[in-house]
């Protein structure tokens, strides 16, 4: 049986069935120093995205080479050196179907968001203000969603914007996508300057640098709105917020951030920002749903 580090947390129901299938579990958070040291003790580590598994812990790993898989429990795996790691014999595993139609929900709830001001509404009516002249919105029904990224997420996002009476548009780059023949496959320059909507489902790959900056914001048309559910690092968030105070974009929806915590405060305090702390898969189904996969995944390799 396996010695496993959950190094971020875990669905209970998940870890008790790991237990009762005994392996034995540590569950426990450690800066990358003292991860360093630690990794050399299990066979395998669960992350989620707080822990990085970079080279310098895959390294200290190989000193007992102990370690043989690695899992992130959720889609993305840009917190993890996984080329890396495969080369050196350490299996990397992420658990995409999962949190899906979690991350497409908050997605199309921060649109409403926007669209109908209730993110500062919600804050100016605990001031004790009532601006209902203040807060016109607009319909979703009507609007071009643009969605940058087209795999299950954006998919998923997609489906729940028709239903809506939106039009969708998309950008990906494996080009026209098979069997979605109801939504349309358009260049990056056409979706950011056509849509009224954009939402990115993209990895944040730090050799290319931001994918929206200061040229895509300059495409857009005016009074656009952005939705970020995806990366930190994806949005330039300087960029952004000087969209925001020139007025080219009316709004952003941002779930990640170029740092977590963040400390942008200018971002974090800006009326036009709708705000969630990296909640995207965080709801009870996609918990469970997650640590299902893991379970499976464990048991599969460490037969």
């Amino acid at each position: 049986m396996a010695r496993i580090l959950i190094a971020d947390g875990m669905e209970q129901s998940g870890m008790d069935a790991l237990r009762a299938a005994g392996h034995e579990l540590v569950e426990e958070f450690n800066e990358p120093v003292a991860l360093a040291e630690k990794i050399k003790e299990f066979d395998c580590i669960v992350v989620r995205s707080a822990t990085k598994v970079r080279k310098p812990i895959i390294d200290a790993a190989l000193e007992t080479k102990k370690l043989k898989l690695v899992i992130r429990g959720g889609v993305g795996v840009d917190n993890i050196d996984v080329e890396y790691a495969m080369e050196n014999g350490i299996q990397v595993r992420n658990t995409p179907l999962a949190s899906s139609a979690s991350v497409a929900e908050l997605a199309i709830g921060h649109m409403f968001a926007l669209a109908r001001h209730i993110h500062i509404a919600n804050v100016t009516m605990r001031q004790g203000k009532w601006e209902k002249k203040k807060y016109e919105g607009i319909e979703l029904a009507g609007k071009t969603l643009g969605l940058i990224g087209f795999g299950r997420i954006a998919q998923s996002v997609a489906s729940k914007a028709s239903a809506l009476g939106m039009k969708v548009i998309y950008n990906d780059v494996a080009g026209k996508i098979e069997g979605k023949d109801e939504f349309q496959s358009v260049s990056k320059e056409e979706l950011l300057k056509t849509a009224d909507f954009i939402s990115l489902h993209i990895p944040f790959i730090k050799e290319q640098g931001p994918a929206i900056a200061k040229k895509e914001f300059d495409m857009m048309k005016d009074g656009a709105f952005l939705v970020n559910t995806a990366r930190g690092g994806v949005v330039c968030e300087k960029a952004l917020l000087e969209a925001l105070d020139s007025g080219k974009i009316a709004g952003a929806a941002v779930d990640v951030f170029e740092e977590e915590p963040t400390k942008n405060e200018e971002l974090y305090t800006h009326d036009k920002v709708s705000l969630t702390p990296h909640i995207g898969a965080s709801t009870e189904e996609a918990q469970t749903r997650i640590g299902e996969e893991i379970v499976d995944i464990i048991t599969n390799h460490f037969k």
